[in-house]
């Protein structure tokens, strides 16, 4: 606003002393006497003004004119550039305008405008790393996923542009699903530009994705080196992925590279579940029980899991009930307020046949939070407390239809998963899975399994009828009484029970 003011004072500043100059020149006498072969000029100081910016004028249409001339020479003797600058410069200034206007248009949403200024300006420009960039970008707006390969392979065959058209390549492969292309396009830019996040982050999820363990290693080496990846998400990373070559080398046969790579996994990250596990049963099978026991311990203080415990119980395979309840006891209390140690606990006095001590390790879990293992320990600690048998199918029955529990949850997009993996099935987001309960649902389930426990109730009194009545063969009731027990049994959050 303030310079729009000075702007405006000063041409009023100009117009004002223009006309007092001009009324001055006009008062004024005298004049100007030309005298020149013959010919005699005289002037009034308004005219000899006037006369004198002419004569300027005149001199530099002259010099204008003059520097024409020598560019139509220069031209004639060979030199097209000095003729082409001239003449270009008109060009270059529609062509930046058409480009401008082109990105403008992108940035707007309008594709189809967008590649008509890209046209229009590769037309008067001539410089391809601009125009053809922004014709791939309109066209993949507008819809045209031809158009917009064909400009990004132009762009592939010059140096200066591979790697912008590699990348474009790349990200319609991905959404065409073609991951085999996609890898080595992927491979290829990460050559270009081996410091790109995008690329390195793309090469190593279609890498994991096609079980290139060590190809992703060498990628996740270089995410270190140059600065896009932290040292210690770098070392879990690694781990996982030296955890996944562990496997792949085990399925060949191949047992002491496994056994290798698999310490190696657990020496990067301690608190890998599942690493831990696989170190610490490569350990039982060198009898190096001293080094698996250290292994579990050490990710059981990261985190409780009942895989730890499987492995734990797996060192002593042969121990009793209350050697086995001795052993586990310092495993226990290193984390003696959490819900697994409290589970494992319970478990292990259910083995012993000591319910009283299971009912107290497991405390008030049932009511503050039942999944379906607790409630299925629950079953137990009350039939081995002689409990009647609607009291225990009761359990069974909430057990049937109560959550699972913690599982192995992608954190991205909350699939879940049987067991641990490298990337999420789902959405194969790498390094993602975390050992948690899944979110509980809002929406009733319309099997009607709400109703079981009432249903329990019925085949006793069936039973009560049924017996009776002299019969030789299994009975409806005890059929169906089986198998509600099996499908509770059926659960794999009770196979812990089975130590």
């Amino acid at each position: 606003m303030l310079w729009s003011i000075i702007k405006i004072v000063v041409f009023l500043g100009l117009v004002v002393g223009a006309t007092f100059g001009a009324a001055y020149l006009l008062e004024l006498d005298g004049g100007v006497r030309i005298v020149m072969a013959g010919i005699e000029l005289n002037l009034t100081p308004m005219k000899a003004v006037i006369a004198f910016i002419l004569l300027l004028l005149l001199v530099w249409l002259l010099l204008k004119l003059a520097s024409l001339t020598i560019a139509v020479l220069k031209f004639i003797n060979g030199d097209e550039t000095a003729i082409s600058r001239y003449f270009d410069r008109n060009r270059q200034e529609k062509g930046y305008r058409a480009l401008t206007e082109g990105m403008m248009a992108l940035a707007s949403g309008d594709g189809n405008t967008a590649m008509s200024r890209a046209g229009k300006a590769e037309r008067y420009l001539k410089k391809p790393e601009l125009t053809t960039l922004l014709t791939a970008q309109a066209a993949e707006l507008s819809g045209n996923r031809a158009k917009a390969e064909e400009a990004y392979k132009r762009l592939v065959a010059h140096k200066d542009t591979r790697f912008v058209g590699v990348r474009g390549i790349l990200r319609q492969k991905l959404a065409d699903g073609d991951t085999d292309t996609a890898l080595k396009l992927a491979e290829t830019a990460f050559g270009l530009k081996p410091a790109h996040p995008e690329i390195q982050d793309t090469l190593l999820q279609l890498q994991t994705q096609k079980a290139d363990w060590v190809g992703a290693r060498a990628t996740l080496n270089a995410k270190l080196k140059h600065g896009t990846l932290p040292r210690d998400v770098h070392k879990r990373r690694d781990a996982v992925l030296a955890l996944s070559e562990a496997r792949e080398v085990a399925e060949e046969g191949r047992d002491i590279a496994a056994r290798e790579t698999a310490i190696e996994a657990n020496r990067l990250s301690p608190h890998l579940v599942p690493a831990a596990v696989m170190a610490a049963r490569s350990y039982i099978d060198q009898a190096n029980k001293r080094y698996a026991t250290r292994v579990i311990r050490k990710a059981w203080d990261a985190q409780p899991h009942p895989d730890l415990a499987a492995t734990f119980a797996a060192i002593e395979p042969d121990e009793s009930p209350a050697a086995r309840l001795k052993r586990f006891d310092k495993l226990i209390k290193a984390k003696p307020d959490h819900r697994e140690a409290r589970l494992l606990e319970a478990e292990l006095f259910i083995a012993n046949e000591d319910f009283p001590a299971a009912r107290r390790a497991l405390g008030d879990l049932a009511d503050r939070d039942p999944d379906a293992r607790v409630l299925t320990v629950m079953a137990a600690i009350e039939r081995g407390e002689g409990a009647p048998d609607a009291v225990v199918k009761g359990w069974l029955a909430r057990a049937l239809t109560a959550p699972r529990g913690p599982q192995w949850i992608c954190d991205k997009c909350q699939h879940i998963h049987a067991d641990w993996v490298p990337a999420c099935e789902n959405c194969h987001a790498f390094d993602t899975l975390d050992w948690k309960s899944p979110p509980a649902s809002a929406i009733a389930a319309p099997t009607g399994v709400e109703m079981l426990p009432l249903i329990v109730g019925q085949l006793d009194d069936q039973r009560a009828e049924a017996e009776d009545a002299p019969v030789e063969t299994t009975t409806d009731v005890e059929v169906i009484d089986a198998e509600i027990v099996e499908d509770a049994e059926g659960d794999d959050t009770v196979r812990s029970m089975d130590r």
